[in-house]
């Protein structure tokens, strides 16, 4: 729970299991986070090896994220959050 346990970091994860997403389509995503909270997840998941964070030397710069096998490995877990939570929004 220490590595998903907080209130976007589940959110992020579950956008990146269709597949890797530009930044800033990620955080489009996410409704209501702000920049700084979302740099803070984003790290600390790429720090916990939950996602890959890549790079591209180009102007405008451009950083993709994507599940890593640790971060797709939980996938099982987001999915039955996402429909326990469907499930509440019908009662």
């Amino acid at each position: 729970m220490g590595l998903i346990g907080t209130k976007w970091k589940p959110l992020i994860l579950f956008h990146l299991l269709e597949g890797e997403l530009r930044s800033g389509e990620l955080q489009k995503k996410i409704f209501n986070i702000s920049n700084k909270m979302f740099t803070q997840t984003v790290r600390e998941l790429e720090k916990d090896g939950l996602i890959v964070r890549e790079v591209f030397p180009v102007v405008p710069p451009k950083v993709e994220y994507k599940l890593s096998s640790k971060g797709k490995s939980l996938e099982n877990i987001l999915r039955s959050l996402d429909d326990w939570g469907l499930h509440q929004m019908d009662k």
